[in-house]
């Protein structure tokens, strides 16, 4: 079995002067089982790493990866702490097949999710994203990549004084969480599950203890406020990220392109100009690369680097992508 990574080239990758998004590793055929898969990210780990900090995200194509066993024995051998969905405040509905890995969204395949930062809408994110294809759609599908380090950089040129309010403000986000989780909406997780609790007095603690204040509707709804969270972070390396979910809230939310604020807000509760929304949509189109995934593909996504969606899909071929999340810190 050879231990040299094998780096490909595609049409579609992204060249911000010589820094490749999204790095490709192809195995050359001389690995084929899960063991030696494990094996070779061990005997190369350090490279992939650095890889992957300066790309944002690897895809490993061609490997022996087909079930959620052997994705769960493939992500597990970076060895990164497990960030598991039942401690997580992910809104979306997701299906565990390991207690590390479950469904990326069980969200209607017409429904289309666009980009974020996993979780920066909660005060408790992931650092890693595993991503696996156990299955791709017929047409459709695939999932966009935005490096966001990239963006930021780019709305600092174009409006320094919204990059500005971003960095200095931080964000506030509304969500609203259900009596019952519903599988039709890609914020469909109830507030029981999301809040691992049983009770409105223990969702109130929890609530509290994160720094949330909160509403309970008429019709069993939760309505959550956060704290200030960020909307800019800053790495070692000096890079500005735009770390947030405001694409995903502003294109993706219902009712919020309409009127912005009814679900975020700058962190001193001013609102947020939709003409700059706006920009940040269209600028992030630059820095996207669309993954295309193919059976048995394994990427690895820095949370804080690189953010992701889902392209709505079509075809009798389910799609589906599995996942598996790393604790961590930037």
């Amino acid at each position: 079995m050879s231990n040299s990574i094998n780096y490909v080239s595609v049409p579609e990758q992204l060249d911000f002067a010589g820094d490749i998004f999204p790095k490709i590793v192809v195995n050359d055929g001389s690995v084929k089982t899960v063991d030696q898969a494990i094996e070779f990210i061990k005997a190369n780990q350090t490279e992939l790493e650095n890889s992957l900090a300066q790309s944002g995200s690897l895809l490993f194509r061609g490997f022996p990866v087909d079930s959620a066993e052997k994705f769960d024995a493939f992500s597990a051998s970076f060895g990164y702490p497990n960030f598991t969905y039942q401690e997580s405040l992910s809104n979306a509905v997701r299906i565990n097949f390991t207690e590390r890995v479950f469904t990326a969204n069980e969200a209607p395949k017409d429904v289309e999710i666009y980009l974020h930062h996993e979780m920066a809408q909660t005060p408790i994110s992931p650092s890693k994203l595993f991503f696996f294809c156990l299955a791709s759609s017929d047409i459709g599908g695939a999932t966009p990549l935005c490096r966001s380090d990239k963006l930021f950089a780019a709305l600092r040129e174009k409006a320094p004084k919204l990059a500005q309010d971003f960095a200095d403000k931080g964000l506030k986000y509304k969500t609203y969480m259900p009596g019952e989780n519903d599988a039709n909406s890609g914020q469909g997780r109830s507030w029981k599950d999301t809040l691992s609790v049983n009770s409105k007095q223990q969702a109130e603690q929890k609530l509290h203890e994160l720094g949330y204040t909160w509403e309970w509707l008429e019709d069993g709804q939760l309505k959550a406020i956060t704290p200030v969270l960020p909307a800019v972070i800053k790495l070692d390396d000096g890079a500005e990220i735009f770390y947030n979910q405001l694409i995903a809230a502003y294109m993706g939310w219902k009712g919020v392109r309409e009127n912005p604020s009814i679900a975020i807000t700058f962190g001193d509760d001013s609102h947020i100009p939709v003409d700059g929304l706006e920009l940040v949509v269209e600028l992030s189109k630059e820095f996207t690369f669309d993954l295309a995934w193919q059976d048995g593909d394994v990427a690895i996504v820095d949370n804080y680097r690189a953010m992701h969606g889902r392209r709505s899909y079509s075809g009798d071929r389910k799609r589906q992508v599995l996942v598996a999340l790393a604790a961590g810190t930037k």
